[in-house]
């Protein structure tokens, strides 16, 4: 259960660049975690099941998901082409609850994650659900407040390219095989 939550995607990828940046770490975090909780409960109440029945709401999903994980990508590829940019003291994400809330909601793996799998493995299992949610809050708690540890590293707009390459990379193939997989 942990490898799902603490999978390179684009949701952990902001929370850690807002630790980074010491820029609304508490509320980012808990946007994340409190949306797990709920996708996970609704996960475990069966919803797997429902979207068994109509698949094709999958497919829109992935599709979307897709596109969306795609243009967070070239997002990315673009900061890490632009490193000035991106410093620990550059200038704040604009709208970070707002960017966290659309990171997790809009995203196609945190339900194929959230309510497909663990749903099909814990349908009706709440004690696990527990389990998967206290994982989930503590990770977040981890690398959000964590993140600071790594602030060294980032001082250097070299580290910063890396990392936007990095989730580049991760999103553009994570959104393309979304779309090719539909």
């Amino acid at each position: 259960m942990m490898t799902l939550i603490v999978a390179i995607g684009a949701q952990n990828a902001f929370v850690l660049r807002q630790g980074l940046r010491r820029q609304a770490v508490g509320r980012v975090v808990a946007v994340c975690a409190v949306s797990d909780a709920v996708l996970v409960a609704v996960g475990v109440a069966g919803f797997g099941v429902i979207v068994r029945q109509w698949p094709q709401v999958v497919t829109v999903a992935a599709v979307a998901g897709g596109v969306f994980l795609l243009a967070y990508g070239f997002l990315a590829a673009r900061r890490a082409f632009r490193p000035s940019a991106m410093t620990l003291s550059g200038a704040a994400t604009g709208r970070p609850v707002l960017t966290a809330l659309a990171l997790t909601w809009l995203n196609p793996h945190v339900y194929l994650d959230t309510l497909l799998l663990l749903g099909s493995i814990a349908a009706g299992r709440w004690l696990f659900g527990v389990g998967a949610v206290t994982a989930s809050v503590t990770w977040f708690v981890a690398l959000g407040f964590g993140a600071r540890l790594l602030s060294p590293l980032f001082a250097k707009p070299r580290a910063w390219r890396v990392l936007d390459g990095v989730i580049a990379a991760v999103m553009i193939v994570l959104g393309a095989g979304l779309i090719a997989g539909s």
